[in-house]
Formats: C-alpha cells, sequence, structure tokens
C-alpha cells in the first residue's frame, strides 16, 4: 500500500489493547506513527501540532473514567482542530463526540455483532465521489468476513445534530440503510470523520485478505484526507444557505428521473407535505425530511417557499429533533396556522421513546426560518384515557398529525389515531390559546375497509358542505358532509378516493385569494436499493384547486398558475383516431402537458403513450375506454426494480376531458375536474421523451387536444441548461 506523508498520532486512554496494536502496526507500514495517551492531551502536555491527523481507535465500549478523560481533553482538541487539524474516531471511539464537544448528539446504538455475512460501508450515492471512497467500484464494499465478531457504535433512530451521513451499512446484499456508520463534521478549518462500526483488524484472524484490504484501503483514505487540509472536501448535504442547496442539486442534476416543475427536495428523503401556509404574500411549503439519506427516518422538517406557486427557493431545515426535548426520534407532520396576536404557530407531532404526541413552536421571523418550542411540550399529555387507543410496535399510542383552525373564538385540532379492535378515527380537540387544549370527541370514525390508522386527518368547511379526509396507509379517503363540532359528529353525503395511485398524506391552506389548495405526498415506486443508489426519494404534487359545488360533489383542478409554465404547443381541433395508424408527436422533454377531450364507443379506447423510447420497448400508455383511465406501465421501465402494476381511474359517461402533467418519472391525470390519479414510471433511457397517441379496437374521437412542452422551475435542473 502507497506510503502516506502524514504524521499520526494514535490516541489513547491507557495502555494499547491488542486491536489498537494491530491497528498501530498496520500505520507504521505506511506513515510516521506515535502514540499520544488523552492524560497528556488533557494535561497539555502532548505536542498535537507535531501530527497531521490524531485517530483514536476503540474496539471496547467507553466507561465513565474514559468519557470523563475525553471530556477533560475536549478544549485541547477543539483548538487542534480550529487549527485545521484532523481527528479520526473509529468504532466505539465514536460514542465520544457528545464529550468532545463535536456533536451533542452521539450514536444511540453501541455494541458488538456477529453476523453471519461479510458486512461493509454504504456510501450514500451524493457523496459517491467523496475521496473517502477512492478506488472502490460500488456504493456497497464488504470489509468484514463473516461470523466475525465486530464492534459498533452507529446513529440508527437519530441523526447527529450538525454532522452529515457519509455512508450506512450493508450485510450480505441487503442495504441497511438506517444503520450510519460513517459521519463527518467540519470544525473550524478542521476535519473529524467518524467511522463507527467495518475497520476493526483482528476481527479478519489473517484469513480474509480481501475484506481487510478493503478495510485498510479506506483507514488509509481517511488519514490520507484528514492529514492534508487543503484537499478535504468541503461539499455538506446539510448546508444552511442557498448556494450549499444549489450544490446539492447540483449533483443529482443528471437524474433524468428527477422532476423539472413538482416541488422535490434538494436530496434524500421527503414525504408528507406540513404547515402549508400563505405568510405576507409567500407560500411557504414545509414537508417531511430525512437528511440521513434517501429513507423513512429522523424526520426534521424541510421548507420551500415561493411567490407564485411555480418557482421554489430551498429554504434551511425549520424544525430539527430536539436531543433533549420530546421531539428526539423526530418532528412529526402538522400544521402552520396565525394565532391571534398574529404569531405563526406550528403543531406538530414529537416522537420519543415509544410516544408520539403534540408539540407547538413559534416564529418572530417573517420569513419563517428560526422557530423556538415551546416551554412546556407537549401540549397534550396523552392520547385520550377513555379510549382504547390502538398500540402498535411503532408506538405506544397511533396518535400524531395535526389540523388546526379556529371558529368563532375556538381553535379546533384534528388529530389522526385508531381505536383497537375499530379502526382509524379522528380525534376532536378545542382550544382558546394554542396551548391548552380539551378531548371534545371523536369526530369521525371508520368502518371496514376505511383503514385501520388514519393519518394526517384534514377537515375543510366550503360553505353548504364540510370536507374531510383521511389518509390510512394505502389510500386517501374522502368524505362529503356536514361537520358538528360540538356534539361531535360528521353525517358523510358522499365519499371516495381523494387519488386513485401514489398521493397521500396531502394538506391544503386558503391563499390570500380564497382557493383551498392542496398538496400531497407522491410516493416512489421503486425499491430501498433504488432510492438509495438516486440519491433522493420522494416528492409533492403539483398544487390542487380543490372544492364542492352547491350539489355536493368534489372539484379538483390543476392550480390555474400551471398555465405560466407552457411553452411550445401541438394542438388539433378534432383528431379521429384508428388502430392501424399511430401518430407521433413534435414533443420532447419529458416535462408535459396534455388537455384532451375524447370519446368512443363500445370496444375502443383511446392511447397517449409517453415515456417512449426510440423503438418504443420503453414506454408508459394512458389508456381511455370509457370507463376508466389506466395508466398501464408494463412497459414503462426496463429495470426490474419498479413496480409496474397498472393504475386504474374509474370514469363515468362516454367521454371525459383529460388534464395529464408528465414530469420526468411522475404522471398526474385529472379526469373531468374531479378524479384523479397520480404515479411512476422510471424509464431507463434518458432519450425514453417521446410522445404517440392512438387507437385500440375502433376508432376514438378527440374532439380538442392540446399538448405544451413545460418549462423548468424548481432549481432542479441538469447540468449545463
Amino acid at each position: 500500500m502507497d506510503e502516506l506523508s502524514v504524521r499520526v498520532g494514535l490516541l489513547s486512554p491507557a495502555d494499547l489493547t491488542d486491536e489498537q496494536r494491530a491497528a498501530r502496526d498496520w500505520i507504521a507500514t505506511i506513515a510516521p506513527v506515535e502514540t499520544v495517551t488523552l492524560d497528556a492531551v488533557a494535561a497539555g502536555t502532548a505536542d498535537l501540532d507535531a501530527f497531521d491527523v490524531l485517530w483514536w481507535h476503540s474496539e471496547r465500549p467507553l466507561d465513565d473514567e474514559t468519557r470523563e478523560l475525553a471530556a477533560d481533553c475536549a478544549d485541547t482538541l477543539d483548538d487542534y482542530l480550529e487549527a485545521g487539524g484532523g481527528l479520526l474516531l473509529t468504532l466505539h471511539a465514536l460514542s465520544a463526540v457528545d464529550v468532545l464537544g463535536i456533536d451533542s448528539v452521539a450514536p444511540d446504538a453501541v455494541g458488538s455483532e456477529e453476523p453471519p455475512h461479510a458486512s461493509g460501508l454504504l456510501a450514500k450515492s451524493i457523496h459517491a465521489d467523496h475521496p473517502l471512497f477512492e478506488g472502490f467500484d460500488t456504493l456497497g464494499v464488504h470489509m468484514q468476513p463473516p461470523h466475525s465478531h465486530r464492534p459498533f457504535a452507529r446513529y440508527e433512530h437519530i441523526l447527529p445534530e450538525e454532522g452529515q451521513v457519509l455512508a450506512s451499512t450493508i450485510h450480505g446484499e441487503d442495504f441497511l440503510v438506517a444503520l450510519k456508520s460513517a459521519i463527518s463534521w467540519h470544525r473550524g478549518a478542521g476535519a473529524v470523520y467518524g467511522i463507527g462500526a467495518e475497520v476493526s483488524f483482528l476481527s479478519h484472524h489473517g484469513h480474509d485478505f480481501e475484506s481487510m484490504g478493503a478495510n485498510e484501503h479506506l483507514l488509509r483514505n481517511a488519514l490520507a484526507l484528514l492529514g492534508n487540509e487543503p484537499r478535504r472536501p468541503t461539499f455538506t448535504d446539510r448546508p444552511a444557505d442557498s448556494a450549499g442547496f444549489e450544490a446539492m442539486r447540483e449533483r443529482l442534476g443528471d437524474d433524468h428521473h428527477r422532476p423539472r416543475f413538482h416541488l422535490a427536495g434538494p436530496a434524500h428523503w421527503v414525504n408528507d407535505p406540513n404547515g402549508v401556509v400563505q405568510y405576507d404574500g409567500t407560500y411557504h411549503l414545509f414537508y417531511q425530511y430525512n437528511p440521513g439519506g434517501p429513507f423513512h427516518g429522523t424526520i426534521h422538517w424541510g421548507h420551500a417557499t415561493s411567490d407564485d406557486l411555480l418557482h421554489w427557493e430551498d429554504q434551511p431545515v425549520a424544525l430539527a429533533p430536539d436531543p433533549d426535548g420530546p421531539d428526539r426520534d423526530g418532528c412529526w407532520s402538522g400544521c402552520t396556522v396565525v394565532a391571534d396576536d398574529g404569531t405563526p404557530t406550528i403543531l406538530y407531532t414529537g416522537g420519543r421513546d415509544h410516544h408520539q404526541l403534540p408539540c407547538l413552536a413559534t416564529s418572530d421571523d417573517s420569513l419563517l426560518r428560526r422557530w423556538d418550542r415551546h416551554d412546556e411540550n407537549p401540549i397534550i399529555e396523552a392520547a385520550p384515557a377513555d379510549l382504547d387507543i390502538l398500540g402498535t410496535d411503532d408506538w405506544a399510542a397511533e396518535f400524531r398529525d395535526h389540523a388546526v383552525w379556529k371558529v368563532g373564538d375556538d381553535w379546533y385540532q384534528l388529530i389522526g389515531s385508531a381505536i383497537a379492535h375499530v379502526g382509524g378515527v379522528a380525534l376532536l380537540y378545542r382550544s382558546a390559546d394554542l396551548r391548552d387544549w380539551e378531548f371534545v370527541g371523536q369526530l369521525a370514525s371508520g368502518t371496514e375497509g376505511h383503514g385501520t390508522v388514519w393519518e394526517c386527518p384534514e377537515l375543510l368547511d366550503f360553505g353548504d358542505y364540510d370536507l374531510l379526509h383521511v389518509s390510512n396507509y394505502e389510500d386517501v379517503r374522502y368524505f362529503v358532509g356536514h361537520a358538528d363540532l360540538e356534539a361531535p359528529d360528521f353525517e358523510p353525503e358522499s365519499e371516495g378516493l381523494l387519488d386513485y395511485g401514489e398521493f397521500y398524506a396531502p394538506q391544503s391552506t386558503v391563499a390570500d385569494d380564497g382557493r383551498t389548495l392542496m398538496w400531497g405526498w407522491v410516493k416512489e415506486s421503486r425499491g430501498v436499493n433504488e432510492q438509495w443508489e438516486a440519491g433522493w426519494s420522494g416528492m409533492l404534487s403539483l398544487p390542487r384547486e380543490v372544492s364542492v359545488t352547491a350539489g355536493g360533489e368534489l372539484r379538483q383542478r390543476p392550480a390555474r398558475e400551471l398555465a405560466d409554465l407552457r411553452g411550445h404547443h401541438v394542438a388539433s381541433d378534432s383528431l379521429e383516431l384508428t388502430p392501424d395508424r399511430r401518430r407521433s408527436l413534435d414533443l420532447s422533454g419529458n416535462a408535459y402537458e396534455f388537455e384532451v377531450e375524447v370519446s368512443v364507443e363500445d370496444e375502443s379506447a383511446f392511447e397517449l403513450s409517453v415515456f417512449e423510447s426510440p423503438t418504443r420497448l420503453e414506454r408508459t400508455s394512458i389508456w381511455y375506454d370509457g370507463d376508466h383511465v389506466t395508466v398501464d406501465r408494463e412497459h414503462s421501465s426496463r429495470h426490474h426494480g419498479v413496480e409496474k402494476e397498472p393504475r386504474l381511474l374509474p370514469v363515468e359517461g362516454d367521454s371525459v376531458t383529460l388534464r395529464v402533467f408528465v414530469d420526468c418519472s411522475i404522471i398526474e391525470v385529472f379526469a373531468d375536474e374531479e378524479r384523479c390519479l397520480t404515479t411512476r414510471a422510471y424509464p431507463v433511457r434518458s432519450d425514453a421523451d417521446g410522445v404517440s397517441v392512438s387507437a385500440a379496437g375502433e376508432s376514438a374521437t378527440v374532439h380538442s387536444f392540446d399538448a405544451w412542452e413545460l418549462d423548468a422551475t424548481f432549481d432542479a435542473r441538469r447540468r449545463g441548461e
């Protein structure tokens, strides 16, 4: 292995263990190394300037005495880092980041394991070009042999407060994305790398030379980087300014599945829209966000703003878990309201120790970037004791997600929950000040087919009718009827699905012009591995204008502002399609809007084909046969790790008016301004952007056809555009 021109100080609290001696012997083959005791560092007698990098490697859990000694070293090590030094913490030494003053949040999983398969690090794709992983050809690298004793210190259910995750864990071929094992911190001019697993020496027993080689190669890279200040990467995936977010988006800019006019996060994981509000004329969209990677866990509140519903700007994370608070394990879904005194106020679900409870935060920042938690969180201390609230493996009581509104002098709050052996329920609370809440009762509860748990309930007032919608793990069900907030009770007159595809957990706001605007989470239709390799997961739907007619019928329309994105136009007043002729359209780029009015006879169907490769081996077909609009995904992708089942939207009558939005990997269909279907498709080829129309069976009559290429809006453009 190549020699390093760095001077290494091997930190140790006492005499070296066998594992530490093995590490020292290995370093000595490639770089000058000296042992430095923590006692000497704490006493100020160690000449740390003699070293380019310090390495603390410990296969043993740190006892109280060692942690106290490490705390005594914190100031000296901080000075060393501020001056540009590098520090490597491996195995259980990573668990000292809190006492060393590097991060207030230490790993929550510390122990040892002996898995029956090879294991190693799984680099995040956004960090695939990080020099730490130089020389590795894949994201997942096996570094330890099967059936060996492996110490570890990892972040599993939580994240460091400031550090960025570089890699998780691979066991065999399984991506264990939640086991976050490699972290980096910037400290002044210095840097800290923590690699809490997969880098032990004696575990190889001298027999597995391939994994031992990978183990040594990664550690060599770490020492080389930490000991060479000018060459350390400065990119972070936890930025605090617009330039940092632009750099994140740039790294994913070549992905032809990334949307061009839908709002996706800068990277990583996105789910429910939260806290949607128009405040001082600016739209604020908060959303569930995991900066640890493209998987669900350690939820923060991401934040984006817009002045026109089209062009969005990333803002710093609005809410992050508080290590000492009731939201330590996650800041889950909630809403934003403006209190009686004009103070923007968030009510959200905090999760900690198997409990999830309502919390509150307020802001005195006109840009809604800074939020202060209420000193007495949680504001509701327990789920209703007189109800048999369902408990699960995840939560002692399924009790979360908040919709808050005001009627007269009273504030009302809906919380999603479930009653054991009954089903989902929307629980109603009342308050005079948003802080002290009384339980009013069950506004509505489900029956068979309505779902075991109701998430993200929302009640919308449309005058003669109220609209209640709930998300039940599978679908978003809506009920049009009348709410009685005193009884309480909800009497439905009609019900249905808000969307027939991958649309979930919607939230609404009443805009300044009186429109009710709604967004939903658009789920992925590909596996965990594919999401990890992409580096991002999930996006938000287009904004919808939602209303209820005087006759009690639900209406859903694309927000009118979307028309401003229209560019190149293809149109036809009337078109008779026959099965023997397919018509290709002069469109490209996979960012389209279609507006089509079509009728079909018995045994005939109209087809709009999108995401077409040049040979049409990849294609996604949108069919209308008089009874359904079907998104046929059988040939949507040559990749085997994506869902290809069809999505069906029932329609009525012998004609339909469709608004269809296509955006790189998403399709949103609006039928007759009433029913919607949102789904995903992932063509492998980047040139799978063709569009054509045809008929099947008998002829189909297209009464009007308009298609537009749509401009990109959010800063998720590809490089060079």
